[in-house]
């Protein structure tokens, strides 16, 4: 049973830095793709990030050149780095995790299906708060 907790979220200012972890447990850590997405209020969940289990990344346009996500294997660990932070960064942030599959050779989650709203992550964690305030 995947088992996912965020942690490290809170308040910064515009321009600070956060970083995230989220600890992963009842799972194969090393065959799994991790994601982070957030949501803010009153607008739909999108994608931050993704690190499949290659270690490829994957970045929203809003994040790109700011925010690096990373894995530890052997912690069971997924960061998201945040960096130049904004306001507009303020959400609820989840990681999400799921088991590498193949269809007709080729992975089903990539680039260009990762973050997509009908992509169907295995587990999600209960997110963590970030507010970026002056």
């Amino acid at each position: 049973q995947v088992q996912l907790v965020e942690s490290g979220g809170g308040l910064a200012q515009p321009g600070g830095s956060l970083r995230l972890s989220c600890a992963a447990s009842g799972f194969t850590f090393e065959y799994y793709a991790l994601a982070w997405f957030r949501q803010a209020p009153g607008k739909e969940r999108e994608g931050v990030a993704c690190i499949t289990n290659n270690h490829e990344t994957y970045y929203d346009d809003s994040v790109k050149g700011r925010f690096t996500i990373s894995r530890d294997n052997t912690r069971n660990t997924v960061y998201l780095q945040m960096n130049g932070l904004k306001p507009e960064d303020t959400a609820v942030y989840y990681c999400a995790a799921d088991r590498v599959k193949y269809s007709y050779g080729r992975p089903t989650l990539n680039a260009a299906t990762w973050s997509s709203i009908n992509y169907r992550y295995e587990g999600w964690g209960q997110g963590t708060q970030v507010t970026v305030s002056s």
